[in-house]
């Protein structure tokens, strides 16, 4: 029986209700087959949210408007190297991170970012450090922010946005801070643009390989101070007790909502 999983979406998965028709797209990158069910009269539902999205517009290859939700997914799944919001390819190379729902980009290309040998595809970019405070203040890349909480990162929706502008997020090796920030990020796009879908604040968004620690190894001169202060420090035991306790709390704030709304609805 084929499962009524549609596709997944930097860590998002979608799911139809109603009558539906099948059929295949291929994933590259993956290799993987995905079986999509769909029927564009009827209404689709984010399986990880449980929010309701409508299908708005995409552009295709020939930058023609994508008039139905079919044609957006068939799109979004079988090009990998479109952007998240199908208008555009991505404007940076990209490694084969650990994380594969994600894009990642080795320290190369982000210090190549800095020197703006990219400044004829992006307009501007900004790079998210989820690491904790100390540890930020304790070494990070120039012109970086310091986005630790979920507020913080919210607050990068609260804004306008510049065209063709990225996003790199990081923590210390890329493993759990900075990838889930990157996918909460997503999420709350998803959410604020779902009737204009696959709108997004910020389509394009990038993982930065083996994080802060691999970047400060092959790259410390673009590094403010030319230092690294890692999370387990024994000057900073206390710190690290009261961040991850926060942690713990926004976690557990973000499923108390989910369960909200999925009672609701």
């Amino acid at each position: 029986m084929i499962p009524k999983q549609l596709f997944r979406d930097d860590g998002e998965c979608y799911q139809m209700a109603g009558g539906m028709e099948y059929f295949e797209v291929t994933k590259p990158k993956s290799d993987k087959m995905f079986f999509v069910k769909l029927d564009v009269k009827n209404p689709i539902t984010k399986c990880h949210h449980a929010d309701s999205v409508k299908a708005a517009f995409a552009v295709d290859k020939h930058n023609k408007p994508c008039s139905d939700l079919k044609t957006v997914v068939n799109t979004l799944s079988v090009n990998g190297d479109l952007i998240a919001d199908c208008s555009r390819t991505y404007s940076l190379p990209t490694v084969a991170g650990k994380h594969q729902d994600l894009n990642s980009i080795s320290p190369q290309t982000l210090s190549d970012v800095i020197d703006g040998s990219y400044k004829n595809v992006i307009n501007s970019y900004r790079i998210i450090d989820c690491r904790y405070p100390y540890e930020f203040e304790g070494g990070h890349i120039e012109g970086a922010e310091n986005r630790y909480s979920h507020a913080s990162v919210l607050e990068l929706l609260q804004k306008p946005t510049a065209e063709n502008q990225i996003l790199v997020f990081h923590c210390e090796f890329s493993s759990e801070r900075g990838p889930k920030m990157m996918r909460f990020l997503r999420s709350k796009d998803r959410e604020l643009n779902k009737e204009n879908y696959p709108g997004l604040n910020y389509p394009e968004v990038y993982l930065l390989d083996e994080g802060y620690k691999s970047f400060f190894n092959e790259k410390s001169t673009y590094c403010d101070p030319i230092t690294y202060k890692p999370m387990i420090h024994s000057e900073h035991s206390s710190d690290l007790r009261h961040f991850r306790a926060k942690s713990k709390s926004w976690t557990a704030g973000e499923k108390r909502r989910h369960a909200k709304r999925s009672i609701r609805l």
